[in-house]
């Protein structure tokens, strides 16, 4: 490819205090400087914006430097006889139009990707939110069929695929969210029960009407005072697997809440946190699992598109504010 390119970039300009704003991001350009032997040039066709992000860029970034997160990119120019123009991978460069890599960092779709098939699907229910859902279910609330699983913001990239994961894994499934539309999407891809969180009067009663006889597994993406509510309806020996506390990421004062120790005791409750990072030498098999399961029909998914790179952080704002059906992504 002749000439060199110039690269948007999306740096962040001052830490978030509070809720993120948009004057809180800046839109820069780089020029790539030519390839060496070994590198390979690539653009980002779809952008990741996930909620991880918010605590992220506090924990591991700094002002200035440009955004986390994950993109489905296109090879455009390679000297790296392992990949060719044109295939696609994800990788994980952060929020930008074009960048180089050696390879190294490059994950390739899962083998048998469908033609037919949105590479997009490789940053949500075919990606890491996926995996998120079916690790988080299998491994740590370790669900059985015939129990009653409860999920918060359900409607959301990864409660959209617990919900389901749960109905194919034999379960009752109960969901939360924060629309009717939301909740009318959840009933239509099969959830038993599910709520608006904003209308019900009270949590405590809508959760009981949901499940008389509570709930065996509860998969917690929004911590807060959903959690301190939750966990009173735990049957004995019940399992809380701490994936998000979506409620908690824009707070510039903590929340204080009740304090989970008395249920946990008297009902012998297992509440454990959990990254998905901690299956990586797992993760080809979820995929593969999730891919064939999205292949049978058994896996619904949705996307939020949002159009042109110029409007990620509107994307990503909209998102922490629960905008978003489904999985939230950015096409350039």
């Amino acid at each position: 490819m002749a000439g060199m390119v110039t690269a948007k970039v999306w740096v962040l300009k001052k830490h978030f205090e509070g809720f993120p704003k948009t004057s809180d991001f800046d839109l820069k350009k780089i020029e790539l400087p030519n390839l060496k032997d070994g590198e390979l040039l690539l653009e980002s066709v779809f952008l990741s914006v996930d909620p991880y992000m918010r605590p992220y860029s506090r924990t591991v970034m700094k002002e200035g430097d440009v955004m986390i997160g994950t993109q489905v990119a296109r090879i455009v120019d390679s000297k790296n006889p392992a990949f060719a123009v044109g295939i696609f991978v994800v990788a994980k460069s952060g929020w930008r139009t074009h960048f180089i890599s050696d390879g190294k960092d490059l994950q390739a779709l899962p083998s048998g990707w469908p033609e037919s098939l949105p590479v997009s699907l490789a940053l949500g229910t075919i990606g890491m939110p996926g995996l998120t859902a079916y690790f988080g279910l299998l491994e740590v609330c370790k669900m059985k069929p015939g129990e009653t699983v409860l999920v918060n913001a359900a409607a959301g990239a990864v409660g959209s695929v617990v919900g389901q994961l749960a109905k194919i894994g034999g379960c009752k499934v109960v969901g939360c969210a924060g629309s009717d539309e939301k909740v009318a999407y959840l009933k239509k891809i099969g959830f038993d029960e599910a709520f608006n969180y904003k209308t019900v009067k009270s949590l405590d009663e809508a959760l009981r009407k949901a499940s008389p006889d509570g709930y065996d597994c509860f998969f917690d993406n929004v911590g807060g005072e959903f959690a301190s509510v939750a966990i009173n309806q735990m049957k004995k020996y019940g399992r809380i697997a701490v994936c998000g506390a979506i409620s908690q990421y824009n707070d510039s004062v903590p929340q204080k809440g009740p304090y989970v120790q008395m249920p946990m005791i008297f009902k012998e409750l297992r509440m454990e946190g959990f990254l998905v990072t901690s299956w990586n030498n797992r993760w080809e098999e979820g995929l593969k699992t999730l891919l064939k399961w999205v292949m049978e029909g058994k896996l619904k998914c949705h996307e939020q598109v949002t159009e042109g790179f110029e409007n990620m952080p509107a994307a990503f704002i909209g998102m922490l504010k629960g905008e978003n059906l489904g999985k939230a992504v950015v096409k350039v």
